[in-house]
């Protein structure tokens, strides 16, 4: 008998909505993978189309994430959660992210959920990767859920990742832990209020050969596609006449550490100004 893995595939829609300085929209259909890290080596036997560490179709490498060393990717995950004042418990961690295709990937933001031994969401650690090669990830505690187990977090932004965005801005996050669909809400605020809101919709498919043809047929050379998408969604930027900014330096540390102490409550986050978009 064939055992029921946590691991899926969830393709769905990708949106931006840019309010200022110039207004700027763009919808995206993309799939990601919910990978378990426990059940990786499981997906690599089950999976001819998936490969862990290997070339093929579709396929993970664990230096992709974390690091970009290949050692143990939960044990990275968890040392972070420790830095963050969250002792694991060697519950699951599963990563929301964009597969190799053909051997290639890049990822704009990847995912880790962090459960506990008994299912809860603990911590979500939100990776973050620009053109230029660099990587950022913001470790934040889970301390309260909304209506509907939707989860509300939030910190101030640490890492440069468009050349059209200012770096005195404010991250708020609305998500649930991915089941039957998910939903992930990203809004940036500066002093005045909503600058941009980014929204990833998407429902779960179960992750067999046959899903990840479906989905490569459906959109193919998604990784490519991404790439070239970002730099033409620039230029329409650009042309618009917003002015560029310049890089700075890397954060020192790899993982900006939100402690639970200093999280906002449920409460606190959920409190979007009135002028965001529909």
């Amino acid at each position: 008998m064939t055992l029921s893995l946590q691991s899926a595939l969830f393709p769905g829609q990708v949106t931006h909505a840019r309010l200022k300085p110039k207004e700027h929209r763009l919808s995206y259909r993309i799939y990601s993978l919910l990978l378990d890290l426990d059940e990786l080596d499981a997906l690599d036997k089950r999976l001819w189309l998936f490969s862990v560490d290997g070339f093929n179709l579709f396929s993970f490498r664990r230096k992709d994430r974390g690091d970009r060393s290949g050692s143990d990717l939960k044990g990275q995950v968890e040392r972070s959660m420790r830095s963050a004042g969250i002792e694991p418990d060697g519950g699951p961690i599963r990563l929301l992210t964009m597969p190799r295709l053909l051997g290639w990937a890049f990822n704009p933001l990847s995912v880790f959920f962090c459960h506990g031994r008994d299912g809860a969401l603990r911590a979500i650690l939100w990776e973050v990767d620009n053109t230029f090669g660099e990587r950022h990830g913001y470790m934040i505690p889970v301390v309260g859920q909304g209506d509907g187990g939707e989860i509300f977090q939030c910190c101030d932004k640490a890492f440069y990742v468009s050349p059209f965005m200012d770096m005195d801005l404010r991250y708020k996050f609305r998500v649930a832990a991915p089941g039957k669909h998910l939903s992930i809400r990203i809004d940036t605020f500066d002093a005045d209020g909503l600058v941009l809101t980014a929204r990833h919709l998407a429902k779960r498919r179960e992750l067999t050969d046959m899903a990840l043809l479906r989905a490569f047929l459906a959109i193919p050379f998604l990784t490519l596609r991404v790439v070239g998408g970002i730099h033409w969604e620039a230029l329409k930027i650009w042309t618009k006449g917003v002015r560029l900014r310049a890089r700075p330096h890397l954060p020192e540390e790899a993982v900006s550490f939100i402690r639970p102490p200093v999280a906002e409550s449920v409460h606190s986050v959920r409190r979007i100004e009135t002028n965001e978009p529909v």
